[in-house]
């Protein structure tokens, strides 16, 4: 025998898990737990419903089965009695002829088939009693298994409502054990998940899906099979039970809109909302006949992707044709035989209702959320719950994670992708200044070899030149050949000079300045034409920073002088100067021709220039490149040449730490 508590039914198969939360949002009593993204089922809370089952396209959701335990009972020397429950047309809908079916039950090795229906007769008949003797008071039917769960742990005041009466299933096994020993085994064949741990009075308990593969396994086929009746006890209108309103229709009452006294209702969200109004007194003294699946048709034991209409056509045609063939003297007979037999049950109260957490660690967590105001709390139902409160008390719970917020994980990716994007643009930026100190450090190798070889004969010609010149007459036709020599010979110490600036590896000289008066000064020996202005602003709290004076000089008046020659037509030279805790910041700007987007990458690249021969040597910005860095600072360069994206000309903008980092 193969008894399971409800709280083992049902379980998750982690890795069919793809964080999707329908399980989640279909769960009546949401006893499911996320735990890193992945569902799993809290066993405690859990009715045995099967919606998180029916709705899992991914099978990630699994029940309990009995099968093989049924097939060692079939294959031992036991009798065993098969109970069906009276949805199986609904689902076995490829068999003309029903009695096929039984015949295909018996030749699987099933000693009886009898059908649960006679037990919702009987059951039918106790609570017709129990309609009578509770008027005033009211009740709770008790036939779903999962309504019954639903009750003792999440509303178990409301225990002694239920009416104490046991399920067709339990009634009927009680009647097979009376009519054929006590001794026979009893398997319930049904939709039911639930139905599983209802009752240790049944031995097994396999859904239609699992009998479905007991049939595969044997090889059974339909058309060799001898059509069989069900054994005796035949049932009457117990056969529609499974269908709204079936307990009624079984108990010769039929929906009446003068009669308020029974409500009847199923799916998972409205019976849980009659017994929330049972509760609060505001269906006093009405009945609840209650289903937590639209119907037995549609439980989580049957084939997926059943009409729900089809099915109780299917249904209806099939009690009608059972009631014109029902030989109503032996029923009655029948009713009469087991009228004694003890249909009665009791409950018992597990509370498993969530606490409900302060205030303000609700408040708290719906603001990590990004949940500050009422209009922030969409209750979109992406998580599963149907508003952001309740998300946020699950939380607090422990039974889900903030990353279920499908907004605020937008919200988050997108602030991860921004800071992404910003590091990537970050590393960008350090590999192409590494990538650039490489290569000055290469060419600075290679400027003081240059450099020290140059020197030498550089120094003999400037001084042999100026020899020459000094000793012959103004007016000596070799007097502009020796200018020229002596013009050309200083140009390329010049060069040279630039080459050993540009290479040393000397220290820089750091000396506390007032940068304001510094920058100021730089500008007294540019030398402009009359159609440029020269402007300085300045929005500096503290003025000072650690700066090589020399040095840094050669950065702006290299920088300033640019700038002045790329506006050959005029324009404006402006320089400024802010500050924040830790640097100071130098932007050099002019209204030039700008830099080609081409030459860009090229700038402090030794050697280059756009300058015509004799007006540039292309060291000056690899010059200031190479100063700033050793200052610990940055440069960036922005240049417009298309006046359609913005005002034309470049911007050099230099960050200096206050003080100098070794």
């Amino acid at each position: 025998m193969t008894h399971v508590t409800r709280n083992r039914l049902v379980y998750t198969v982690k890795d069919k898990c793809r964080v999707c939360f329908t399980c989640v949002r279909e769960c009546p009593v949401k006893a499911i737990k996320i735990i890193n993204g992945q569902a799993e089922v809290v066993g405690e809370r859990c009715i045995a419903c099967g919606n998180c089952v029916n709705v899992c396209s991914q099978g990630a959701k699994a029940f309990f089965e009995m099968k093989d335990a049924v097939s060692h009972l079939l294959a031992s020397d036991e009798k065993a009695i098969a109970i069906v429950a009276p949805s199986f047309p609904s689902e076995f809908t490829e068999y003309d002829d029903y009695r096929i079916f039984v015949g295909m039950l018996k030749k699987l090795g099933f000693f009886r088939v009898v059908e649960v229906s006679f037990g919702a007769d009987m059951v039918a008949l106790e609570y017709k009693k129990l309609m009578s003797q509770r008027q005033e008071e009211g009740y709770i039917s008790s036939d779903c298994p999962a309504v019954v769960a639903y009750v003792e742990q999440h509303h178990p005041k409301l225990i002694g409502s239920l009416a104490p009466i046991v399920s067709p299933m339990v009634a009927i096994a009680r009647v097979v054990k009376k009519a054929y020993g006590e001794d026979v085994r009893v398997v319930f064949i049904g939709p039911c998940i639930a139905k599983k741990a209802e009752s240790t009075e049944i031995d097994e308990s396999i859904t239609f899906t699992e009998l479905r593969d007991l049939f595969n396994q044997a090889g059974l086929n339909p058309t060799s099979i001898k059509p069989v009746d069900f054994d005796p006890p035949h049932a009457a209108k117990g056969a529609g039970f499974p269908i709204s309103h079936g307990l009624l229709n079984t108990m010769g009452k039929f929906s009446d809109v003068t009669d308020c006294s029974v409500i009847v209702t199923d799916g998972k969200n409205n019976f849980k909302d009659a017994i929330k109004e049972f509760e609060k007194g505001n269906l006093k003294g009405k009945h609840l006949e209650l289903l937590c699946c639209e119907g037995c048709i549609m439980g989580p034991g049957m084939s997926k992707g059943g009409s729900r209409f089809r099915r109780r056509s299917i249904i209806s045609q099939y009690v009608s044709e059972k009631l014109t063939k029902l030989d109503t003297k032996e029923w009655f007979a029948r009713v009469e035989e087991f009228k004694e037999v003890d249909f009665s049950r009791k409950f018992t109260a597990s509370e498993q209702a969530m606490q409900l957490p302060d205030e303000c660690e609700i408040s708290r967590v719906l603001k990590s959320l990004g949940k500050f105001e009422p209009a922030d709390h969409l209750n979109c139902g992406a998580c599963g719950y149907d508003s952001c409160r309740e998300h946020a008390i699950a939380i607090l719970n422990g039974l889900a994670e903030s990353e279920m917020c499908l907004p605020y994980t937008i919200e988050k990716m997108h602030s991860t992708i921004a800071d992404l994007n910003e590091s990537n643009e970050k590393l960008a930026n350090a590999r192409q200044a590494l990538r650039q100190s490489e290569k000055l450090a290469n060419m600075g190798q290679l400027s003081a070899g240059i450099a020290h070889e140059l020197n030498n004969p550089l120094g003999v010609i400037t001084m042999y030149s100026n020899i020459l010149k000094e000793e012959i007459a103004e007016d000596d036709p070799m007097a502009k050949d020796l200018s020229l020599i002596v013009e050309q010979a200083e140009r390329c110490k010049n060069i040279v000079g630039g080459l050993l600036n540009f290479a040393r590896k000397s220290q820089v000289n750091l000396l506390e300045t007032n940068m304001v008066e510094f920058c100021e000064h730089s500008l007294d020996s540019v030398i402009k034409p009359a159609s440029v202005q020269i402007k300085f602003e300045s929005d500096v709290e503290n003025p000072l920073a650690m700066i090589d004076r020399d040095q840094f000089m050669q950065v702006l008046t290299n920088l300033e002088k640019n700038a002045v020659e790329a506006m050959p037509e005029g324009g404006t030279l402006t320089v400024t100067l802010e500050d924040t805790e830790n640097e100071v910041k130098i932007t050099i700007a002019d209204t030039g021709m700008g830099i080609t987007p081409g030459n860009m990458e090229k700038i402090f690249t030794p050697f280059f220039t756009t300058k015509v021969i004799g007006k540039g040597t292309g060291m000056g910005l690899p010059l200031v490149y190479g100063i700033v860095k050793m200052h610990k600072g940055q440069i960036k360069v922005k240049s417009v040449t298309d006046t359609t994206q913005g005002p034309r000309g470049t911007k050099f903008k230099i960050a200096l730490p206050r003080k100098h980092l070794n």
